[in-house]
């Protein structure tokens, strides 16, 4: 399963409720965390949650126009987006680096398992994430960095196997 994932660019209206998600992130919360931080959090926008985000977005961007209506528009490629955030703890011995893969693990494990599930998935990020307007739309702590969204929904009927470039495992995995 894992060696046929592929990110789902388009979706279906569908979506994983929020019962149907907790024993997902149950689950994906097993990822590696030195000092059991947790420094992560997942925030679920749907329905006019995502038009919220839009708004954020077109102000972070300044756009104006047709540019804001279609970058309005993005957060509503899904019914549901999960925001992943890094959720930073103070540590003398967990750096900061550490915490963010941490969450990054938390939402590459979520992925997956939505995929198994049959859900469509695709994180999206891009230049307006870390942008002040975007932040305050998730209502985020100083100490929270937004990390992006895996954008969920169906798999439509009509998509295509994913195509990735298979890669020599040997120019990857070396010895010292």
């Amino acid at each position: 399963m894992v060696g046929r994932r592929r990110s789902h660019s388009k979706v279906t209206d569908q979506a994983p409720s929020h019962p149907e998600l907790l024993p997902l992130v149950a689950v994906a919360a097993r990822v590696a965390d030195h000092g059991a931080l947790r420094p992560w959090r997942l925030i679920e926008l749907r329905g006019d949650a995502r038009r919220g985000l839009g708004k954020a977005m077109v102000e972070a961007a300044g756009v104006t126009g047709a540019d804001a209506d279609r970058l309005a528009a993005k957060p509503l490629r899904a019914e549901l987006l999960i925001a992943v955030v890094a959720s930073r703890r103070d540590s003398d011995t967990v750096a900061v680096w550490e915490q963010d893969a941490v969450a990054a693990g938390v939402a590459h494990m979520l992925s997956l398992l939505l995929a198994a599930q049959g859900w469509g998935v695709m994180w999206r990020s891009g230049p307006l994430v870390r942008t002040q307007p975007v932040h305050d739309a998730h209502g985020l702590a100083v100490s929270e960095e937004l990390l992006g969204w895996l954008y969920v929904g169906g798999v439509p009927t009509d998509a295509k196997p994913g195509v990735r470039q298979a890669i020599d495992p040997a120019d990857f995995l070396t010895a010292l």
